[in-house]
């Protein structure tokens, strides 16, 4: 498949859908190891500006138009806030996640039977790592997803064949190289079903080459919007909610007709997330 991208310089016209999202409150939510380069326990947090800069982010999607779920958060597993990580959904199908770290292994449960209890009736729970939405990104139209599938740091590359026969999707592995972009979704932003922006230096020579022929009209991000998690972005294929410090990225998104939605989002920064990593999408 072969992206028909317009090129950057051509405004489109952008056609907004109204989607389904999960997501959890960071009551529990603290800095007390660390798991990736912007973790540091050292570091105070302000649990009541974490929770309001959450409830912003839910107030914008439903805002939007947007359906807002919510998982109950779990005492002890401070990172259930970054939603993203627990599942990817497509066509009703729930591929469960398998988290690398211990710190996180039991938030996979509470997605499981979150999705059970909402009447999901295929809810698999996967015999290899993979961290939900935070390294599987589906970009398409509802009968031509596909599945770009991060590795390098978190998910098994294992784990994109055991994807693509759980989902019933074409799979494309994508290997990431710089630790500070330890997710997909941080250095990937769907922004609607044939365009993405991206950090190319976040990947793999190779990997580079296959977004390149993929997605030859792609939005190349600024390192500097990319450093604040920029691309840690949840689009509607018009509306695209991203951190308000990725000031370049919002400008380069209104220049292809996209509407930017900045939201501030620097407490949750300091656990290494983002308005994706708290956006979970349900794709019924």
């Amino acid at each position: 498949m072969t992206s028909v991208l317009s090129r950057p310089s051509e405004r489109t016209e952008r056609t907004a859908s109204r989607r389904h999202y999960l997501m959890c409150r960071p009551e529990h939510f603290c800095v007390e190891y660390a798991i990736n380069p912007w973790m540091h326990p050292g570091v105070p947090v302000d649990r009541g500006r974490a929770l309001a800069q959450w409830e912003g982010l839910r107030q914008t999607y439903l805002g939007l138009g947007h359906r807002v779920d919510l998982l109950d958060p779990v005492p002890g597993l401070p990172d259930m806030v970054y939603a993203a990580n627990g599942a990817t959904v497509v066509d009703g199908v729930v591929l469960g996640a398998r988290f690398r770290h211990r710190e996180r292994a039991a938030e996979a449960g509470a997605h499981r039977r979150w999705f059970r209890a909402a009447g999901f009736t295929r809810v698999v729970e996967p015999e290899f790592v993979n961290e939900g939405e935070g390294d599987l990104l589906v970009v398409g139209p509802p009968r031509d997803t596909v599945v770009l599938a991060g590795t390098g740091f978190r998910t098994d590359r294992r784990a994109h064949a055991e994807a693509a026969a759980v989902l019933g999707r074409p799979v494309v592995s994508l290997e990431l190289v710089d630790p500070c972009f330890y997710h997909l979704d941080t250095a990937i932003a769907v922004l609607d079903d044939v365009t993405i922006a991206w950090l190319p230096e976040a990947f793999a020579p190779a990997s580079q080459a296959v977004l390149r022929e993929r997605f030859p009209g792609a939005l190349v991000a600024d390192p500097a919007d990319a450093a604040v998690l920029g691309l840690n972005a949840v689009s509607d294929g018009r509306h695209v909610v991203l951190p308000a410090p990725a000031t370049r990225l919002a400008a380069a998104l209104a220049e292809r007709g996209f509407t930017p939605v900045p939201v501030e989002m620097s407490e949750l920064l300091k656990g290494g997330g983002g308005p994706k990593c708290c956006t979970l999408e349900v794709r019924a």
